[in-house]
């Protein structure tokens, strides 16, 4: 029996774009200063949909920068767009060498949008008993869903993709059948696309007007049905109607030629593909993808991404770009302790091992003054177990006597992400850590120095795997953000085991990677003994002189200002030196330090 033939489809652009503003907060960017979210996004949705899909066949569509007939019908149409980013307007090219690399088509037709090539090779290889997956952010494409084609939302904030065959059209939008999706965004526009749609229409009234009437020619000839501001502004738009159903349609019938065995899935093109990741410095992709064959990319880095996280080495975390393993994906086995006995069984169980991972769950950064609710441990991949600690202080107590000694016990070596912090907590709980400590954010430090050190990253980056967002659970940070203590503990149960489990998993990837570094005696003769000393020296506390340093910062403003007045001088002008815009045009206008410097769209 022949396998079923399966063609997914990908709307390039919008899958870049989307990449691309999931990182905007925290942008990947190379050693180089290259911003590469946007390439990074892309790969994954590709790794994802070949190891996960299996696709036999696939594509990817852009559109090119001549006008369509949209254009000329209604010469606003996109015309509200913001000017694409230079960042991303950069990783086109790459994107373009990438794919290639990767042995998949690029399809481009003049006048025509990568909707309307994505709807033509859907509607004709359904025809050749294809399953047809279009990968797409985008809705517009439901329209285009019947028995055989489907749309393929690559999921966000690490959820699974949204799959639409015609049930899920219809129960989505409210339709009978998916073809209406044209006359509803005919009734409600498309911002994005600057489609006017009918002024008071929105998505419910638009889906109930198409239960009623069916199509927008038969609305708009039963309008006498209507009343009120309704029946006027149909009557009033008939024609804005009729034109934004005509945009909002994507064509089927475009002269673009290519065949079944072009789009045939292929292996990568090895010579084309390794060095653009080393280029990227994608380390962890390459090492995905080729072992141990993979020569990584190394530089010197931008290390303004350190200042970005906080003590704990937590950042807000970008939204998912498609592609990533997941809580839901995984499925691992973490457990929630609640009583005594499970957590004698529990130190008995980790007394036996020989190295384990711990992770606090606190309701603050600073270890003095938090509140120490619960405590994770992890000993195997994919497992782990969360101590939800009593509330009573003499209960709270007796729970961590009974975990002690295996913290003590200076034969385990203990695993952690910013040790220094659960140190610091359990010290003030009269816990003192022992035995060798293996700090996963001190030893990227020195493996990766250019790159990011939090969990998060690493976890993306390294394993390809998207955490459980702690935003998802006490919300983004200002006054209205939950505590930790205000979370069901189900919930933080699974936010603290697994980042016990992952911070496991990446002792695993980094240990080998101090060896291949040269930074085993650094990290086991220096950082790791650190840790509890610093820790101690912050507990102890480290008594000042405010006179002195009151001396010392007048002496050091009398400095800043003679540089400032000496650098004026110099300049032949006054100007604001904390300016970027007036610095620049100091230094390359007036005194022309680099007669190439290149300026942005923002005027620096």
């Amino acid at each position: 029996m022949e396998a079923k033939k399966t063609l997914y489809l990908l709307d390039g652009m919008a899958l870049i774009y989307r990449a691309h503003f999931a990182f905007i907060r925290n942008p990947i960017v190379n050693s180089k200063g290259v911003n590469t979210s946007a390439v990074f996004g892309y790969i994954n949705t590709i790794l994802d949909l070949q190891n996960n899909r299996a696709p036999t066949h696939m594509a990817v569509s852009f559109v090119t920068s001549a006008p369509t007939q949209r254009h000329i019908d209604f010469p606003a149409y996109k015309a509200q767009r913001e000017e694409m980013p230079e960042d991303l307007a950069a990783a086109i090219p790459v994107v373009d060498k990438i794919t290639t690399a990767f042995d998949i088509p690029v399809l481009r037709l003049d006048g025509y949008e990568a909707d309307d090539i994505i709807g033509t090779l859907a509607k004709r290889f359904v025809k050749e008993d294809f399953e047809v997956y279009m990968v797409t952010p985008d809705k517009d494409f439901a329209q285009l869903v019947q028995p055989g084609i489907f749309l393929y939302k690559p999921g966000r904030q690490g959820s699974d993709a949204e799959i639409l065959g015609v049930d899920e059209v219809r129960e989505k939008y409210g339709v009978d059948s998916p073809e209406q999706v044209i006359d509803l965004l005919g009734l409600w526009g498309d911002s994005s696309d600057n489609i006017p749609g009918v002024p008071g229409i929105g998505e419910k009234t638009g889906a109930k007007l198409l239960k009623q009437f069916g199509s927008i020619e038969n609305l708009l000839a039963n309008t006498d049905q209507l009343k009120g501001k309704q029946k006027e502004n149909l009557e009033n738009f008939a024609d804005q109607a009729r034109l934004s159903r005509k945009l909002a349609t994507i064509w089927t019938d475009t002269p673009i030629e290519v065949t079944t065995e072009e789009l045939k899935i292929q292996r990568p093109k090895d010579e084309l593909l390794k060095p653009l990741l080393v280029e990227l410095e994608f380390n962890a992709i390459g090492k995905r993808l080729y072992g141990d064959n993979f020569i990584a990319g190394r530089g010197k880095g931008a290390q303004m991404d350190l200042l970005m996280e906080d003590e704990s080495g937590e950042e807000s975390p970008p939204e998912a770009a498609p592609g990533f393993k997941t809580f839901e994906t995984e499925k691992p086995v973490y457990q929630l302790i609640q009583n005594v006995a499970e957590v004698e069984q529990l130190a008995d169980t980790l007394d036996r091992q020989e190295i384990f991972c711990f992770d606090t769950e606190t309701t603050g950064l600073e270890a003095r003054t938090t509140t120490l609710l619960g405590i994770a441990f992890s000993y195997e991949k994919k497992t782990g177990c969360y101590v939800a600690l009593p509330t009573d202080p003499a209960e709270k107590k007796t729970w961590l006597q009974l975990l002690e000694p295996v913290f003590t016990n200076p034969k385990i070596k203990k695993i952690g992400h910013n040790l220094k912090f659960d140190y610091s907590v359990l010290l003030q709980h009269g816990i003192e850590v022992r035995g060798p400590l293996f700090d996963t954010m001190i030893v990227h430090t020195l493996v990766d120095p250019d790159q990011r050190h939090n969990m998060d990253f690493l976890a993306q980056s390294l394993l390809g795997y998207m955490p459980i967002s702690i935003t998802s659970l006490i919300g983004e940070k200002g006054k209205d953000q939950k505590s930790m203590a205000d979370v069901p503990v189900e919930q933080v149960s699974d936010y603290a085991a697994e980042d016990a489990d992952i911070t496991f998993q990446l002792k695993a990837l980094l240990e080998p990677l101090l060896k291949e570094t040269k930074q085993e005696k650094v990290y086991w003769e220096v950082e790791a003994p650190l840790i509890s000393v610093l820790a101690k020296m912050e507990a102890t506390g480290v008594r000042i002189d405010p006179a002195t340093l009151k001396e010392f910062s007048g002496e050091l403003e009398t400095e800043i200002n003679q540089l400032s007045d000496r650098i004026r001088e110099l300049a032949g002008t006054d100007f604001n030196l904390n300016s970027p815009k007036q610095l620049g045009q100091v230094l390359f206008d007036i005194l022309q330090l680099d007669p190439k410097e290149k300026k942005k769209k923002t005027g620096q």
